[in-house]
C-alpha cells in the first residue's frame, strides 16, 4: 500500500514537469516573442519627443522607421517643415517579451513628429523694387499685384505683366516687364514685314511715297506704351508665414501713394508760393519742414535745396498716351531791347491776347505726373497775339554805405523828435560817428549842391544816372564842388554835428523821383 502511494507521487511530479516543459516550449514558439539566446539586448523600448511609441526587437529597424516617419510627415505638406526629432531607445535582455508591429510603431512615430512641428516654411516669392522688399505667398499673387499697378492707370486689358526667369542668375530669379496683349507682336511683325516689302518695291521703281499727313480722326488715341519705371525682380524663397504679406495689403503698400521724402532745388525766379504750386504741397508745410525758412517772406537762393514730402507709390509706372485736347494758349513774349535804358526799366508796348487751338500730342507720364509732351498735330483756330515788351539792357548803378563803421542811431520813418526843430518823421538814416570821419559817395554821379543847407548844416547832394539822388547832412567839412563828377567810393566830405543835430553823426538819404525812401533797402 505504501509502495502504491510512492508511485503516485512520482507520476504526479513527472506530469507537472511535462506540462511545464510543454507550456515553456509553446511560449517560445508564440509569434512576436523573441527566443532567448543569451546574446545581449533583445527588446527595445522607444520614445520619440517624450511620447511612448512601443517596443521592437530589432534596433536597426527603429532608425529606419524613424527616417520613414519623417519623410511621411514632410511629404504631407508642399512646404518646408521643421520638426523636433528626439528619439530615446532603451534596450534590455529578456527571456521572453511582447513586441509591437512595425506598422503600429511607424504610425505612432508620425503622430509624435506631427505634434512637435516647430515651423512650416512656405514657398514664397520676394518682390524687390529698388531697395523696397515685400514677400507674397504665390507667383500668382505677384502677378496680380503687378497687374494691379498698371491697371490703376486705365490699362483696359491692352497691356499685361510678363514674368520671365533670368537665365544669367544662379538662383531662381525672375524679372517683370509690361507687354502688349497676346497677338500684338505678331501683328506688328507682319506690319513691319509688309512695310519693308512695299519700301523695297517702291525703291526699285524709284517711287518712294511720302507719308500723307494724318487728320485728327486718323490717330489711335489712348495708351501707346507702358512699363515699370523701376527694375522689378522676383526671387523664390522659403519663408515663415509671419513674413508673408496678403495680396490686399501688398496692393496698399506697393501701389497706393506713400509719403516719400524728396529734395527740391530752387531755380531762378522761384518763390515759395510758386514752389508750393509746383510740388502740390501747402506753403505752411514746406516752411515747417525746412529750418532755413522762417516765414513766407524768407529769401530763397538759386540752388538752395528744400526738403519736401511727395506722395509717390513704391512701384512707379511710366506710360505714353496719345491725347486729343483743345486749349487756349499764349504766344511767346516779344522783347525789344533798349540800350539806353537800365535793366530795371520796362514798358509794355502791346498787350497779349490768348489764342485757341486743337492738338494731338504724345504725353509721357510717370504715375500721374506729366514728364514730357510731344505735339504731333496742331490746328490753330484763333491766333494768339504776343505781348511786346521794351526793356533796358544797361546794368543800373549800385549804392554802398557812405561811411566805414558807425552806429545806427536813427532809422527811416516815424520817431520822436530828438531835439527842437527836428522832424518827427525821419527821411533818412543816421550813423553816429566821431566828427571828421570820412564820408564817401554812395554811387557815382554829379554834385548838384555842396554847402550849407537849412536844417542839414553842411550838406552834399549828388544826382545819379538812374535818376536817383543821394544827400549827406550835418557835415563838418565839404570836399567837393557843384558840377563835380565823382565816382562811387570817392571821398566827398567829413562827418560832423552842424545844423539841427544832437551829436556828431552822418545823415544819409536816397531820393527816387524826388521822394525819400528807406536807404537800407537799396544799399549793397
Amino acid at each position: 500500500m505504501k509502495k502504491t502511494k510512492s508511485n503516485d507521487k512520482k507520476y504526479k511530479f513527472t506530469y507537472i514537469k511535462a506540462t511545464a516543459g510543454t507550456l515553456f516550449a509553446g511560449l517560445l514558439l508564440m509569434k512576436g516573442i523573441p527566443a532567448y539566446e543569451g546574446t545581449g539586448e533583445n527588446l527595445f523600448h522607444i520614445q520619440v519627443n517624450g511620447q511612448e511609441i512601443g517596443t521592437l526587437g530589432d534596433r536597426g529597424r527603429i532608425d529606419e522607421l524613424l527616417l520613414q516617419a519623417r519623410k511621411n510627415v514632410a511629404a504631407a505638406s508642399q512646404e518646408l517643415v521643421f520638426m523636433e526629432t528626439n528619439m530615446n531607445v532603451t534596450g534590455e535582455e529578456v527571456l521572453w517579451g511582447e513586441v509591437d508591429s512595425e506598422e503600429a510603431v511607424l504610425g505612432r512615430m508620425e503622430e509624435a513628429l506631427k505634434s512637435s512641428v516647430r515651423e512650416t516654411m512656405h514657398r514664397s516669392y520676394t518682390l524687390k523694387i529698388n531697395e523696397y522688399i515685400i514677400s507674397l505667398g504665390s507667383m500668382e499673387d505677384v502677378r496680380r499685384l503687378l497687374q494691379a499697378a498698371i491697371d490703376k492707370y486705365g490699362n483696359e486689358g491692352k497691356f499685361s505683366v510678363d514674368i520671365k526667369g533670368d537665365t544669367e542668375r544662379e538662383f531662381s530669379v525672375f524679372t517683370a516687364h509690361v507687354t502688349e496683349g497676346d497677338g500684338e507682336e505678331d501683328g506688328n511683325l507682319a506690319a513691319c514685314m509688309g512695310s519693308g516689302v512695299q519700301t523695297f518695291l517702291a525703291g526699285i521703281t524709284g517711287e518712294i511715297q511720302e507719308e500723307e499727313e494724318k487728320d485728327f480722326e486718323d490717330y489711335d488715341l489712348g495708351i501707346l506704351s507702358m512699363d515699370f519705371d523701376e527694375d522689378v525682380e522676383i526671387v523664390e524663397a522659403y519663408l515663415p508665414e509671419s513674413q508673408l504679406t496678403s495680396l490686399e495689403e501688398a496692393i496698399n503698400l506697393v501701389i497706393m501713394e506713400q509719403e516719400t521724402p524728396s529734395v527740391y532745388e530752387v531755380v531762378s525766379g522761384d518763390t515759395l508760393s510758386e514752389i508750393s504750386l509746383k510740388v502740390n504741397i501747402p506753403m505752411e508745410t514746406i516752411i515747417e519742414m525746412n529750418d532755413t525758412l522762417e516765414d513766407e517772406n524768407s529769401t530763397l537762393q538759386v540752388g538752395q535745396e528744400l526738403l519736401i514730402t511727395v506722395p509717390e507709390p513704391e512701384l512707379s509706372v511710366k506710360r505714353v498716351e496719345e491725347e486729343y485736347y483743345e486749349e487756349t494758349y499764349d504766344a511767346d513774349i516779344v522783347y525789344i531791347d533798349n540800350d539806353n535804358w537800365y535793366t530795371t526799366d520796362m514798358v509794355v508796348r502791346q498787350q497779349p491776347s490768348a489764342g485757341f487751338r486743337r492738338v494731338i500730342a504724345d504725353v509721357s507720364y510717370v504715375n500721374d505726373k506729366e514728364v514730357g509732351r510731344e505735339l504731333l498735330k496742331e490746328e490753330v483756330v484763333m491766333e494768339a497775339v504776343a505781348k511786346v515788351v521794351e526793356r533796358g539792357t544797361k546794368i543800373p548803378p549800385t549804392y554802398i554805405k557812405p561811411i566805414s563803421g558807425g552806429r545806427k542811431s536813427s532809422g527811416f520813418g516815424r520817431r520822436s523828435a530828438p531835439t527842437r526843430g527836428a522832424s518827427s518823421y525821419h527821411k533818412g538814416i543816421d550813423w553816429a560817428t566821431p566828427t571828421g570821419t570820412a564820408v564817401y559817395a554812395s554811387c557815382g554821379g554829379t554834385v548838384t549842391r555842396a554847402g550849407w543847407g537849412s536844417g542839414y548844416g553842411y550838406v552834399v547832394y549828388i544826382d545819379h544816372e538812374d535818376g536817383r539822388q543821394t544827400r549827406y547832412g550835418h557835415l563838418s567839412k565839404v570836399l567837393v564842388t557843384v558840377g563835380q563828377k565823382v565816382k562811387q567810393g570817392e571821398k566827398i566830405a567829413l562827418s560832423g554835428n552842424t545844423g539841427v543835430s544832437t551829436g556828431p553823426h552822418l545823415h544819409f538819404e536816397i531820393l527816387i523821383n524826388g521822394t525819400q525812401v528807406d536807404p537800407l533797402k537799396y544799399l549793397n
